[in-house]
């Protein structure tokens, strides 16, 4: 199960490596639209893993830590996407405000 260091760590690592230098060979990676699906499926599967564990919880299975670790981690993967999608959304209507 991921926690908030191992979140932190990823995120901190994919922005180094987004403003690194490359070469223009090297620059091909995800496109935009791939990199916003595995976001999104990033925190869906942070919402199962949540939803398990809290049932897992209920029948005394797992450890209340646990538990709030995975409801935590699951509200703020739902925070981010919102986040993005919220800026997204800015982002469109501010395109669409442009005059041609």
């Amino acid at each position: 199960m991921a926690n908030v260091t191992d979140a932190s760590k990823a995120y901190m690592n994919t922005l180094k490596s987004m403003t690194e230098a490359k070469p223009a060979a090297e620059t091909a990676g995800p496109s935009f639209g791939d990199v916003l699906k595995t976001a999104a499926q990033s925190a869906i599967d942070a919402q199962h893993t949540s939803e398990k564990v809290s049932a897992q919880g209920l029948v005394g299975k797992a450890d209340m830590t646990d538990v709030l670790a995975a409801i935590n981690n699951a509200e703020m993967a739902l925070n981010t996407v919102l986040a993005v999608r919220d800026r997204v959304v800015q982002a469109y209507e501010a395109v669409m405000r442009t005059g041609i």
